[in-house]
């Protein structure tokens, strides 16, 4: 993305590695951490009259100090490296808080029905936008659930842990894991058929660790985790940040979304912890947690914010119009089927939260988008415009859906460990 303005001399540092260069920009490596500073404060701040959450301030200041407008942070390689390993941490972190047992069933078989419905709305929506290759990417962006923004504003307002919210988190599992998978077949550049024997491979070895990983003997690794957990060891940490980049790794190997990867790796370190004492289980998460959305997911958010393609949609009148068609569409695409898949009996408050919890979308859309303009398969506006969308939808989406549902006199408002009958 070029500056649209002459701008003063900027300080380069370098890392040296084997012998090469790698070029750093200073004011960008200064003002990252200080946008994610900031967030936190501001979203502090601005919850004394609305409820906004910290990815949106996360993403707008880096939209603000990109090159869009101001130039101060600029697209840098070592950032979008760090960008990059926040993605797959936020959605290992995903993958992690899914709870199987309170989802299994009724929950899961509807969350995955709704995505099957949106599917072929998707396809078409995606088609009558752009009826050349753009069709597949848009049709399954438009079909994502941003599961991995949606755990923080949830756990934030209290209601992960309720009936109501397990049924969200089974949602958006479906709303996540179903599209790596169509990514996986569709987007990756080879025959769906070699596409599905390679990711069946991936399926393999990631079955055959999660059933070695669900075994829950592992009484000495246990023994290990509490006895470094509070050392400068701190084994539960690295085994877990071991797994995600193993797989990962193998996602990259066997030419795979990385994304897909590092989401099982966080079902697999959920069951690997799953014995230990509930105390260490919860320092764990707290610790992780910390990790993630306290260093590397704030990065993906706000270089997503800098990379923002601003003028490619303002700049054409069309691309600006899509704006708000490509957020109806993931009211349509997506919000639709979760709303008339809820639980049966659901109050009509409550089909029209889980709606727009559903058409949330960000992570996946970005990374669409990303691999469509990369192939030449779609333009940089049509994808500011889908991006966009996904943005609009974190910001409005969850604050209609909280409001609504914080309406009625019947929803707890605290967590509990309930799970939906159905």
């Amino acid at each position: 993305m070029q500056p649209r303005r002459s701008r003063p001399r900027r300080r380069i540092a370098f890392l040296r590695t084997k012998g090469a260069r790698v070029h750093v920009d200073v004011p960008t490596l200064v003002l990252i951490p200080v946008i994610a500073a900031i967030a936190p404060l501001a979203t502090r701040a601005f919850g004394k009259w609305l409820a906004i959450p910290v990815v949106i301030f996360e993403i707008v200041l880096g939209i603000a100090l990109g090159p869009s407008v101001l130039g101060w942070v600029q697209p840098d390689p070592f950032i979008e490296l760090i960008s990059d390993f926040g993605l797959a941490m936020l959605f290992f972190l995903a993958g992690q808080e899914i709870d199987f047992e309170a989802i299994r069933g009724r929950p899961l078989i509807r969350a995955s029905l709704g995505w099957a419905i949106s599917v072929p709305l998707g396809l078409a929506a995606g088609w009558l936008v752009d009826p050349d290759a753009g069709a597949v990417f848009i049709g399954i962006a438009l079909t994502s659930t941003a599961l991995g923004a949606l755990l923080p504003i949830l756990r934030d307002a209290g209601m992960l842990r309720t009936p109501f919210g397990v049924s969200v988190l089974a949602i958006g599992a479906a709303g996540e894991f179903l599209p790596l998978i169509a990514i996986s077949i569709f987007l990756s550049g080879r025959s769906p058929l070699h596409a599905a024997i390679v990711l069946l491979a991936f399926a393999v070895i990631t079955g055959l660790a999660i059933w070695r990983a669900s075994r829950g003997d592992g009484r000495s690794l246990h023994g290990a985790i509490g006895a470094t957990l509070h050392t400068s060891g701190q084994f539960a940490i690295r085994l877990v940040i071991m797994v995600m980049l193993a797989l990962v790794g193998l996602s990259i190997v066997l030419d795979l979304d990385m994304l897909l990867g590092a989401f099982a790796a966080g079902v697999i370190a959920r069951l690997l912890l799953a014995g230990a004492p509930e105390q260490d289980r919860r320092t764990i998460e707290v610790k992780l947690d910390g990790i993630g959305f306290g260093v590397f997911v704030p990065v993906f958010f706000i270089y997503t914010g800098v990379t923002f393609d601003l003028e490619a949609l303002f700049g054409d009148a069309r691309t600006l119009l899509m704006l708000p068609l490509f957020t109806v569409l993931l009211l349509v695409v997506r919000g639709v089927p979760s709303a008339l898949l809820a639980a049966p009996g659901s109050h009509v408050r409550d089909r029209v939260s889980t709606g727009l919890f559903g058409a949330t979308g960000l992570p996946i859309i970005v990374a669409v988008t990303t691999i469509g303009v990369e192939a030449g398969d779609m333009d940089s506006g049509t994808a500011s415009a889908l991006v966009g969308a996904g943005l609009l939808s974190l910001l409005l989406f969850p604050l209609i859906a909280i409001a609504i549902t914080r309406s009625g006199s019947r929803r707890p408002r605290q967590e509990s460990n309930l799970r939906p009958r159905d």
